[in-house]
């Protein structure tokens, strides 16, 4: 039987869990993930659990930060002056906000705390600093 190996076409059922048993993201009721393997269109740890599957194996991968969305950085988390965001916007620690820079990429930011002066916006991935686990199934190969 063929093994999902860089190039290939595949299609994954998963789900991914925190190291305390907390789900984050499922393919369960949907679609399975298809993707490039290789490509960089899904995190290495991720891309890697898959590479050498058959179709109808099942795994469970264990992907520390480094191989997932990576540490949490520090430079990507700004305290802002309260006074520099507009009134009508609530804030409210944990929402998500979109900021804009000056060439018109969107980045998103949680807001992870609120005090009268400021507000600390913090634009990592929500999963960076984690180390993910998956259980995955192979379904399909192209």
């Amino acid at each position: 039987m063929k093994q999902a190996q860089a190039g290939d076409n595949v299609q994954v059922h998963y789900k991914g869990t925190l190291p305390d048993g907390q789900l984050f993201d499922s393919s369960e009721g949907r679609e399975p993930l298809a993707f490039q393997l290789g490509s960089g269109m899904v995190i290495k740890g991720f891309d890697d659990g898959v590479t050498g599957m058959e179709i109808g194996d099942k795994k469970t991968v264990h992907i520390p930060n480094a191989e997932a969305y990576g540490p949490v950085n520090e430079d990507m988390i700004v305290n802002f002056d309260r006074a520099q965001i507009p009134a009508d916007i609530p804030l409210e620690i944990g929402s998500t906000l979109n900021m804009h820079q000056d060439g018109g990429q969107v980045i998103p930011v949680v807001i992870r705390e609120v005090t009268e002066q400021h507000v600390l916006l913090d634009a990592n991935h929500p999963l960076a600093g984690q180390d993910l686990i998956f259980e995955l199934e192979l379904v399909g190969i192209n």
